[in-house]
């Protein structure tokens, strides 16, 4: 049985969304030290603010400020803070219901350790230096034994409030394979792509999955395909990828390999963009150490008839 393998794997992005006025409005407000939060038509004020009520799900845009102070109402220690995280030292993560409010909110608390954070003990707004309408403008809490804080009593207008934040979106993990397609990955460091056969309706899954998803049974049958094929589809890129060093416009295609069930992708060259053509017939380029073929170039045999690779489309 081949080995199985596994990599660390990092998903990131950046997400840009824009902001109603009730978000614009407490974001805005952090940027200015001051806190909102919205009042509901039975009276309870909600921080952070919400633009419909969770609870009658009516609109509401009835902003109150509320205190920079307030009460600890449940907590949990990290031991271990992850990078992005608002501390680079172990500290509580807590809600905090702030003096005025009806619901908490979470944010990180800078205790020397947990045997100093307890529920109910009173906490305060430790302000970032630079604050630009963020979550981050407020840094952490802090303990605090002091009166609790005043609210200005502000109405939420702002100049120059924000419209909209960019939320970079980041997922570390280990990602294995499984059986199947450490397989494939590694017939493929051979110079050989293998696929597996169903054993129901006999497609060749390439790359192969383990199972067929049309039957529903185990595929364990390994079946060596190509290592030509045909493109069936295709499509010219004409924007450049930050991590590609590849020129633009090329071509990435859908490339059945003969004796494969389903198409996999592939970038074609060796070969004008605006002459790639559906039936095109290809070989694979390695280059030296590559795992995978570095791209696809026309393999000098006349097109593939329709008919040979239209269920494949």
């Amino acid at each position: 049985m081949p080995e199985v393998l596994k990599a660390p794997l990092v998903v990131e992005f950046p997400f840009t969304r824009s902001l109603g006025p009730v978000q614009s409005a407490f974001l805005t407000g952090l940027r200015e030290r001051v806190v909102l939060g919205v009042r509901t038509r039975d009276g309870r004020t909600l921080v952070p603010p919400v633009e419909y009520d969770p609870v009658t799900a009516d609109e509401i845009r009835d902003l109150v400020e509320v205190a920079a102070t307030g009460t600890v109402t449940t907590w949990a220690w990290n031991h271990a803070p992850r990078r992005g995280q608002p501390l680079g030292t172990p500290f509580a993560w807590v809600l905090v219901r702030l003096d005025g409010a009806d619901t908490a909110m979470l944010h990180a608390l800078d205790a020397t350790g947990p045997e100093a954070v307890r529920t109910g003990m009173r906490v305060r707004i430790r302000w970032a230096r630079e604050r630009t309408g963020a979550i981050t403008d407020i840094a952490c809490f802090e303990p605090y034994d002091g009166e609790p804080g005043r609210p200005g009593g502000h109405s939420g207008e702002f100049p120059e409030p924000v419209t909209g934040i960019v939320a970079h979106a980041r997922l570390d993990y280990t990602y294995s394979p499984g059986r199947a397609q450490s397989a494939y990955i590694q017939a493929l460091s051979g110079r050989r792509t293998v696929g597996e056969r169903c054993p129901s309706c006999r497609k060749v899954y390439v790359p192969p999955r383990g199972a067929c998803p049309t039957c529903g049974v185990a595929t364990t049958e390994q079946v060596e395909v190509g290592p030509r094929g045909t493109v069936t589809t295709f499509c010219i890129v004409n924007i450049k990828a930050a991590n590609l060093d590849i020129e633009v416009p090329y071509v990435y295609a859908h490339i059945a390999l003969d004796g494969a069930g389903l198409a996999l992708h592939a970038r074609i060259g060796g070969i004008p963009y605006d002459q790639v053509r559906m039936g095109l017939r290809v070989e694979p380029v390695w280059t030296e150490g590559s795992r995978y073929p570095d791209h696809y170039r026309p393999a000098g045999e006349p097109d593939a008839d329709y008919d040979t690779y239209k269920e494949l489309l």
